[in-house]
């Protein structure tokens, strides 16, 4: 009999240690588990950014991978910088905060124009005719395949007077530069040899 019961103990222990086990292996397994999941729900989270519509409502968007948006983003920079650098009202603040800030994203090349425009009295003559001029890109195409980008953008200039609107066509093109981003520059690139190609009056519409 106290064979039989020392048997049994030892069989007790057999147990016990074999729950102990699959215990600490089911701890295991829920802890990995758990930081896999965790490490999962942590990158979803970066993934989306929250965006302030014109500082009044908050929309949610799903960042997409960068190479996929590289050639969205290089659009839209050349664009907004065209945008800047030719749309001008009859206020010299206002024309020299626009091409300001259209200058930050382009080297100096796009400033020779400035200087060459305000030498010829460019600006000078919008403000005394009260002249207001509009641009609008048509469309901005860019050659991925070689580094620098040659860009070429098509856009027309509606220059608007007390009288008349003149419409102007506007073909420049670029080379387009990888830099870093910043809350002046937030697409990331810089334009470089920007030239003028072609700007010439399409017709005049009186008011």
């Amino acid at each position: 009999m106290e064979f039989k019961s020392l048997r049994n103990i030892e069989s007790s222990f057999r147990q016990i240690r074999l729950f102990g086990i699959v215990f600490v292996c089911l701890c295991a397994v829920v802890a990995v588990a758990s930081v896999v999941l965790s490490l999962n729900f942590a990158e979803k989270q970066r993934e989306k950014i929250y965006v302030l519509d014109n500082g009044k409502s908050l929309m949610l968007a799903l960042s997409q991978d960068m190479e996929q948006n590289r050639p969205a983003e290089a659009r839209e920079h050349v664009r907004r910088f065209h945008e800047l650098f030719f749309t001008l009202s009859p206020e010299k603040s206002a024309i020299e905060h626009n091409v300001s800030r259209a200058l930050l994203l382009a080297d100096k090349s796009a400033y020779n124009y400035y200087r060459d425009f305000t030498e010829q009295g460019y600006y000078n003559r919008i403000i005394a005719g009260n002249i207001n001029q509009v641009l609008k890109v048509d469309s901005v195409v860019v050659n991925f395949t070689n580094y620098p980008y040659d860009v070429r953008t098509y856009a027309k200039q509606m220059i608007i007077r007390q009288s008349n609107v003149t419409e102007r066509t506007l073909v420049s093109s670029c080379k387009l530069k990888n830099s870093g981003r910043s809350d002046d520059n937030p697409n990331g690139f810089i334009i470089e040899k920007f030239t003028v190609i072609e700007n010439k009056d399409i017709q005049t519409i009186k008011k």
